[in-house]
């Protein structure tokens, strides 16, 4: 058994080491994209314009109700039949050009993250204590120096958990990205499965596999988490 996932033409070892780190820089790329969708709806949904509010939570709304697959199939499809179409209006005898399953993993997913991101963020800034918002002002500090300095630190604090818990989320949700043809842990995984025909270990590779890393991330979160509450004061 273990000569099935060792290296070489004889083991699939090599290729499930690539889909694992295609899996792990298409969850890494996605966090920044995901977390600035997730601060600019907070931003809007609280914002006094009517217009950026009704955006904001429209964002959040629509992309909360439905399904990751389908965000990620519509991305996918109408940004690559978008793309086309404006490479032919510019250049009428261009051929077609295939939209990248990577880029669009990065933009569905992050819309996904977003979404769920901004509600926690939102929360987040409605936890702070506005009084250390308008000492800020009271002593001259710009709206950039108060959100750097007095709100920023503070955000973490109350938003770490949850978004630790998107990201662990968003980490797995990087499996649907193998059903448009992207060479991810879970695609490879089913390519080895098609022609070894051992649905159980591989899978059960597969699996192991996703627990370590959602095991690490726990890890590095909790860690994350201690040294934000450091200096915290906790009630006995």
């Amino acid at each position: 058994m273990f000569e099935l996932f060792s290296f070489g033409d004889t083991g699939w070892g090599d290729e499930i080491l690539r889909g694992l780190a295609i899996t792990v820089q298409l969850a890494i790329v996605t966090l920044p994209v995901g977390l600035l969708l997730g601060f600019l709806a907070a931003f809007a949904s609280m914002s006094r314009l009517g217009p950026l509010r009704f955006l904001g939570f429209g964002y959040t709304t629509i992309m909360r109700g439905l399904p990751e697959i389908l965000t990620l199939f519509v991305v996918y499809n109408g940004v690559g039949l978008l793309l086309n179409m404006a490479l032919r209006w510019w250049n009428p005898e261009r051929g077609a050009t295939d939209f990248s399953p990577f880029a669009a993993g990065v933009i569905a997913l992050g819309m996904v993250f977003g979404a769920f991101a901004g509600e926690v963020l939102r929360g987040a800034f409605q936890s702070l204590d506005k009084g250390q918002t308008e000492a800020g002002r009271a002593i001259g500090m710009t709206q950039g120096q108060i959100f750097r300095r007095i709100q920023l630190p503070q955000l973490w604090r109350f938003a770490l958990p949850g978004l630790g818990n998107l990201w662990i989320n968003m980490l797995k949700d990087t499996a649907l990205v193998s059903v448009i043809a992207l060479d991810d842990l879970m695609r490879m995984t089913k390519v080895a499965v098609g022609v070894t025909k051992q649905p159980f270990t591989f899978y059960l590779l597969a699996c192991l596999i996703y627990w370590v890393m959602c095991v690490l991330s726990e890890l590095v979160l909790y860690w994350m988490e201690r040294r934000a509450n450091r200096g915290i004061r906790r009630a006995v």
